[in-house]
């Protein structure tokens, strides 16, 4: 395995998140070896993942864990419910195996449709990851976020939403200052993006360095929508 440095960045933590469509490509091939490939393009500390399992049997994860392990120093936290899946309600989170030391966390949403949220608190440095894939209606994704929002306000440590929120009027983000909503830009459709439903959001102590939408060939093509990205540094004040 690739000896991964988690610290290489000065100071600051990389956060992907991609809504990989159970690795099925615009082709409709299921490919989860692009997703590993396109990992690898980021080359991100944290990776959040939506529909990272499929919709129905038993609702198994679509990519290859050893691969992950091997190439990218990647290791699956512990979300799941099931015995084959990779998370749940398809959110997962890979971390970075010098990153061992970590917890992981399923939060409760409003829903009417299967949705939830994925959290990982890394101890070094201490900072929570909350992965989220949210509802299809504006109701309840209003409801969705203002029960994040909460979850935001009731943290003491540094915490980090990511993931598709299905939203893409900036209004109707209900956080308020000193959280911050940052959009890396249009993230769907991957073959010619219009929308920015991939969207981060910083809660006190966090900011970011940079954010992008990774738009590299493959990308275009192994998913409907294309990963964001952002690096982000701690500011001391939580």
């Amino acid at each position: 395995m690739n000896d991964y440095n988690c610290f290489n960045r000065g100071g600051c933590v990389r956060i992907a998140s991609y809504n990989i469509r159970k690795a099925v490509g615009l082709d409709w091939r299921r490919d989860p070896n692009r997703i590993v490939d396109i990992l690898g393009e980021i080359d991100a500390d944290v990776v959040v993942l939506q529909e990272a399992d499929k919709r129905i049997g038993t609702r198994a994860g679509v990519l290859p864990l050893d691969r992950l392990e091997s190439e990218l120093g990647y290791i699956m936290t512990d979300v799941s419910l099931r015995p084959l899946s990779h998370g749940w309600h398809g959110n997962a989170i890979l971390v970075r195996s010098c990153f061992a030391d970590h917890l992981s966390e399923r939060i409760e949403l409003p829903m009417v449709e299967p949705r939830g949220a994925v959290s990982v608190r890394l101890e070094h440095p201490d900072l929570e990851v909350i992965g989220v894939h949210l509802g299809l209606t504006p109701g309840m994704r209003r409801k969705q976020m203002c029960a994040l929002q909460k979850v935001l306000a009731d943290r003491d440590h540094p915490v980090l939403l990511a993931g598709d929120f299905n939203e893409w009027n900036a209004a109707r983000f209900p956080f308020d200052a000193p959280i911050t909503v940052v959009s890396p830009g249009l993230s769907f459709h991957a073959q010619r993006p219009k929308v920015a439903f991939d969207r981060f959001v910083l809660g006190p102590g966090l900011r970011a360095e940079t954010a992008y939408v990774h738009q590299s060939a493959l990308a275009k093509k192994a998913s409907d929508h294309l990963p964001i990205v952002i690096d982000i540094a701690f500011t001391g004040i939580t």
